[in-house]
């Protein structure tokens, strides 16, 4: 029997956790830190972390039922904007629930399985993208904007949640 994936992303769920636990920690002040004027904030990044596994995993692969589409517009709207690091702490950790779960139940196998686009996009249309991609796609941009936000609070003085 194949081994699911959760056994090849080992340490997304480590990751998850001390950004959650980084966030949850961050006053109104703190989450509002930029790195510079025209960059996101803390707190809208954190917020796009958790609308992008939404956009995914719930509207390309319909994974994760209420629970999860109830993140979709997490990164927008004056709510987006007053939220707080507990909120947010909390957001991370019900998308990770959702995001682990399918990878406890997905095998190699299961990575072929195509997509579409479920909305238009003027540029490229509803392209097709396989749960491979999809995957590694929502992974890597984890990754991306955590960084971005262990970068912006260490560059006002405060610690980052990466080693």
């Amino acid at each position: 029997m194949a081994p699911p994936l959760s056994t090849f992303y080992k340490g997304w769920d480590v990751y998850n956790d001390a950004l959650q636990r980084a966030i949850a920690g961050l006053d109104s002040r703190q989450l509002s830190l930029q790195a510079a004027p025209h960059l996101w904030s803390v707190r809208g990044l954190a917020s796009h972390i958790v609308a992008v596994r939404a956009w995914w995993f719930h509207s390309w692969m319909d994974e994760g039922g209420a629970e999860l589409s109830g993140f979709l517009d997490f990164d927008k709207g004056e709510e987006s904007e007053i939220r707080t690091g507990p909120d947010i702490a909390d957001a991370l950790r019900t998308s990770w629930s959702s995001l682990s779960a399918c990878l406890d139940k997905w095998t190699e196998h299961d990575l072929a399985k195509e997509f579409q686009r479920p909305a238009l996009n003027a540029r490229h249309g509803r392209p097709w993208r396989s749960r491979q991609y999809i995957v590694w796609h929502v992974a890597e941009h984890d990754l991306h904007h955590g960084g971005e936000i262990s970068i912006t609070l260490g560059a006002h003085g405060l610690e980052g949640f990466l080693d």
